[in-house]
């Protein structure tokens, strides 16, 4: 009986040790080294355009229809930065939501007119299930985004 429970150990051992977390790439290799606390480049963002940067937080939102963006957090609170790509270039897998990531990319704004900001934010109140007032919107708003070359999701 002895021998048995150590058999069964034994193998639970092995098989707990043989269990790896699964690293994600897409694209080119991502350069640590580039890399920018996401509080920064938002604080600061043209300063960066067009830069090549390497940014890293846990991932809080994925594209359910593509898979074509995920947001990720910053290292401040409520802030977040969305890495976007062509469709099909890269596919984020909706199983990334909650994992760390790293991606190299360039930031590039997106300036919108005081008609599409008004678009922009009647979407995400409909989304979020908030009422919106278009009249609340006097000002037109840039969005940032990372167009990444690299992107590596860790488990």
């Amino acid at each position: 009986m002895k021998g048995k429970m150590l058999l069964a150990s034994m193998l639970l051992g092995i098989t707990l040790g043989s269990v790896q977390a699964e690293t994600l790439d897409f694209g080119e290799a991502v350069q640590p080294e580039l890399l920018v606390p996401v509080s920064t480049l938002m604080a600061t963002p043209d300063q960066y355009l067009e830069q090549k940067v390497t940014i890293e937080g846990t991932v809080v939102g994925v594209c359910e229809k593509r898979g074509c963006w995920m947001n990720i957090a910053s290292d401040e609170r409520f802030q977040t930065l969305r890495i976007k790509v062509k469709d099909g270039d890269m596919v984020f897998p909706l199983s990334a939501k909650g994992h760390k990531a790293l991606a190299t990319g360039q930031l590039h704004a997106l300036n919108f007119d005081l008609e599409r900001t008004r678009q922009i934010k009647a979407h995400y109140a409909k989304e979020a299930g908030e009422e919106f007032d278009p009249a609340s919107v006097t000002e037109p708003m840039t969005m940032y985004q990372l167009v990444p070359t690299g992107v590596r999701i860790l488990d």
